[in-house]
This record gives structure tokens, sequence and C-alpha cells, in this order.
């Protein structure tokens, strides 16, 4: 199944200029969803993580089924103050400015193996903190998984683990 069928592009969606590339055509056809999960779980398995994390918000649609196919934990991260209890922050540069992104401090067990999910891969900056903050919190990351990405915005140079994406846009 061609995954690209299913994914609609919306112009100047957040703002003119931006083509939007959205999974809801996605996520809301069943056969073009099960095939999704079916594709990102023979990406991920081989790589047998303990956990799946998943980058607020939709990277969490993308983790959870996944975790329970692959019979593994799921976790976020989540913008500053979306957590309860004791997290761990990590903050990295944007075009403009600074973000801070946590994860529960006891998210992963020193040395457990993780995989961070997002449904896009753009500039990678997201990703890339995603990444460096498992770290700081003690997991070993074997990989980094997408639906889409943006091959042109070359977000995948800012990550330094085995990246996967099921569809890629060169424009």
């Amino acid at each position: 199944m061609n995954l690209k069928d299913h994914i609609r592009g919306i112009p100047d969606f957040p703002k003119p200029g931006i083509l939007f590339y959205d999974i809801s055509t996605l996520l809301s056809n069943a056969k073009a969803w099960r095939a999704t999960v079916d594709q990102m779980e023979a990406a991920i398995m081989p790589l047998k993580p303990d956990m799946l994390v998943g980058i607020e918000s939709r990277g969490f649609l993308v983790a959870a089924p996944l975790a329970l196919e692959l019979g593994c934990g799921f976790g976020m991260v989540r913008k500053k103050g979306k957590l309860p209890g004791k997290t761990i922050s990590f903050s990295y540069a944007l075009e403009y400015g600074t973000d801070t992104i946590e994860v529960q401090a006891d998210l992963v067990k020193p040395g457990q193996t993780v995989v961070v999910l997002d449904d896009l891969l753009a500039t990678g900056g997201t990703a890339a903190a995603a990444v460096e903050l498992c770290r700081k919190v003690g997991a070993t990351v074997k990989g980094a998984a997408f639906i889409i990405e943006l091959a042109f915005l070359n977000g995948r140079k800012k990550l330094d683990v085995p990246t996967t994406a099921l569809v890629s846009y060169d424009s």
C-alpha cells in the first residue's frame, strides 16, 4: 500500500507558505493505519526496544499502538509542565528562541533501550532533543522512527541514531 495516497497536504497551514502533511486521513482509514503500524513494527522490531518513546502529541498516536504490537513499554516526551511528578527537562534551540521538553524522571531504568517516535521528521530539532533527553535519564537510544520525513529539511542529519521514515517528501 502506498501510504502517501492516505496523507493529505494542506497548504498554508499553520501559516502562509507551509504545506502541512496531515495524517488524519491516514488514521481514519483502518487498512491504511494497519499498514502503517505493520510497516513501523517491521522497521523497529530488529532494534528490540524495551520501550517506545513518543514525542507530543502525534508521536503518541504512533508509539502507543506499536508498543502494544511489540510487547514493550510506552513513554511520553512532553512540553514543559505537562507531566505530573518529578520530571527531567532538556532545553534546545529553535530557529528563534528555545523550547523545553520533559520526561518523567522514572521513565526508564538505566540501560533500558528505547526508540523515539513521532509522526513527522522535519528539521530534526525536537527529535534530537528527545534522543538526548532519553539519554539524560539513562536510556540507550537504539533508533528513531517516523511516518513522514521532509527530506529537504535535512532533519536526519541532526540524529545520531539509526533513523527510519516510511514515506519521504523532497519538497
